[in-house]
């Protein structure tokens, strides 16, 4: 059985070793029913990225509550480091946030893709290099409350550099960062992308060299 609570607290000692913090030890009920079961509903919105269902769902005790699901095909996320340890990051545009990010880069699977042909086809196209060695970092939910979204996390390494061709409705500038110098973006707010905080963490606690 995992330890859950010892996980959670071992990373969160790892990441921030003076915080100062106590640590609770709780005790979670693993036999509870939590199971959400369909009813009834489906497709209202087809877009060219996302789709959005509204099904009614049962839950364990009998009542019916409305669930608001995006549908997404899943992305890959790569987080390039050259050779001198510096990692390759994309700057663009987000019409949602109104205003630029700074973020690993990343793409949606095609239909039928496989996470890791598309790790590669988007670090090229958005970056120019080229990985020799991609590893699977990790796979993540990003909202799981509304979204069946999969994030698959590559590091990519041993990389030959090449000319980007990001997609007709990309605008990107490549830039280079430190581990100290991302860590520093982060900690000021000036990173706030979920899943580049979410890479930036795990190598800030896994990543060797």
């Amino acid at each position: 059985m995992i330890d859950r609570q010892g996980v959670r607290t071992n990373c969160f000692r790892a990441l921030f070793p003076c915080s100062g913090f106590k640590f609770l030890t709780l005790d979670i009920d693993n036999t509870m029913d939590f199971e959400e079961k369909f009813k009834s509903g489906g497709l209202v919105f087809d877009g060219k990225l996302l789709k959005l269902h509204r099904d009614i769902i049962r839950k364990p005790d009998g009542r019916e509550e409305i669930r608001e699901v995006i549908r997404h095909p899943g992305a890959a996320v790569i987080v390039p480091r050259l050779r001198d340890g510096r990692f390759v990051l994309v700057r663009q545009f987000r019409y949602a946030l109104n205003r630029e990010t700074v973020e690993f880069p990343a793409g949606k699977l095609d239909p039928g893709e496989d996470p890791l042909f598309c790790a590669q086809r988007e670090l090229k196209e958005e970056t120019g290099y080229y990985a020799d060695d991609l590893k699977l970092l990790l796979k993540m939910q990003p909202a799981p409350a509304y979204s069946d979204e999969i994030l698959w996390i590559y590091s990519a390494e041993d990389l030959t550099a090449g000319k980007n061709s990001p997609d007709s409705d990309e605008l990107v500038s490549v830039e280079l960062y430190t581990m100290d110098a991302l860590f520093a973006l982060y900690k000021r707010g000036e990173i706030s992308d979920g899943k580049t905080v979410a890479a930036l963490l795990h190598c800030k606690l896994f990543l060797k060299g």
